[in-house]
């Protein structure tokens, strides 16, 4: 039997992304020192979090901002200020100097395999040994859980389906009929350039809502406060977009006038060349892309069963991060803070309130 080393420590955070090393900063602002107080364990050998994995074509100007971590901010650290900066170089970047600067230690390349309790404490099970630990701060995100909806005759299927976590370039598909699918910020991106270089059918479950004007301060807390509310009740989280809308930008515009914006309902089933709608209309495709979005990376919390018969979890706290059925644990990145400015505020909370309920500080 192999064995494994154990390093007791207060305080796991799991991921070292916005939410994690904000999760961090807090933690040595709060006294505790790294290593007895805390530990930062992450999977990727490379600091940039799931933004170092992103396709190539996302820049700074087709993302939503990239807010500041405490501390530095991240138009400091971006040495070349044109908006065609990729995001999968600027931010990891950025992160790579955040954890420099604020000499913050991650552990890397740690894959957390499960977390279990242990005599009044929690056993963090990784691929480099056992941690022991008081609380948990868990900061996975949700890059590591694609979501694709199961479809009739999906097996069936001779072209290619992937994820948007798998695309790369549109032009891997010049020459091929694609299906998009999802109503999401990234479908349309995605959607953008891909029909710049073939023929594209868009299609969605609900049809999508564009938002014309402005988005200010107060929509946008507005927004995180519909999603707060699904999470404090125990319901699955729900996308910030979902609230918010698809805002009409140039870009949107310009996909109007080329006539790729019709959207097509939902299809039924997946055939062996295509898809096939409910009235029995038929269409052949070569590619279908799967823009359906992802869900909370949680699988190595499993044995702690925090989850609710309808998969959500009852959040509660100041920024509802905390378990309800477990105070120790803190859940950042998850629902309302699963957004960069909601990521640097759930990280505050979770190590205020974390630290406060284990009596870890003054």
């Amino acid at each position: 039997m192999e064995y494994k080393l154990l390093y007791k420590t207060d305080i796991v955070v799991i991921g070292a992304g916005q939410a994690g090393l904000s999760s961090a900063y807090h933690l040595k602002k709060l006294g505790l020192v790294q290593g007895r107080g805390f530990v930062v364990l992450d999977q990727s050998a490379q600091p940039g979090g799931a933004w170092q994995y992103r396709w190539p074509s996302l820049t700074l100007s087709t993302v939503n901002r990239i807010h500041d971590l405490p501390g530095l901010a991240f138009s400091d650290t971006v040495n070349d200020n044109s908006p065609q900066v990729q995001a999968n170089i600027a931010v990891p970047h950025y992160f790579e100097v955040y954890e420099r600067t604020f000499d913050i230690t991650v552990y890397r390349p740690v894959r957390v395999r499960v977390v279990c309790e242990r005599d009044g404490r929690f056993r963090v099970e990784t691929d480099r040994g056992f941690f022991s630990a008081q609380g948990i701060i868990n900061a996975t995100g949700t890059w590591e859980a694609p979501y694709i909806p199961e479809y009739p005759g999906a097996d069936l299927f001779k072209g290619r389906q992937l994820h948007t976590k798998d695309y790369q370039t549109a032009d891997a598909f010049a020459g091929k009929h694609v299906v998009i699918v999802g109503g999401g910020i990234s479908a349309v991106q995605l959607l953008d350039e891909i029909s710049q270089v073939t023929t594209t059918t868009w299609v969605t479950r609900r049809p999508p809502l564009f938002r014309e004007g402005s988005f200010g301060e107060e929509e946008g807390r507005a927004a995180v406060a519909a999603v707060e509310e699904r999470v404090r009740k125990g319901l699955p989280p729900a996308s910030v977009v979902s609230v918010t809308g698809l805002p009409v930008t140039p870009a949107i515009e310009a996909m109007k006038a080329r006539g790729v914006l019709e959207r097509h309902e939902m299809f039924s089933e997946i055939t062996e060349h295509g898809i096939r709608w409910a009235d029995g209309r038929e269409m052949n495709a070569d590619v279908i892309l799967w823009c359906t979005g992802f869900r909370s990376s949680l699988d190595h919390l499993m044995p702690l069963m925090l989850r609710e018969e309808n998969g959500g979890i009852v959040m509660t706290g100041r920024l509802a991060t905390m378990v309800a059925k477990e105070p120790r644990i803190h859940l950042v990145g998850y629902g309302p803070s699963a957004s960069t400015i909601g990521a640097n505020r759930a990280g505050r909370a979770a190590a205020t309130e974390l630290t406060e309920y284990l009596g870890l500080r003054d």
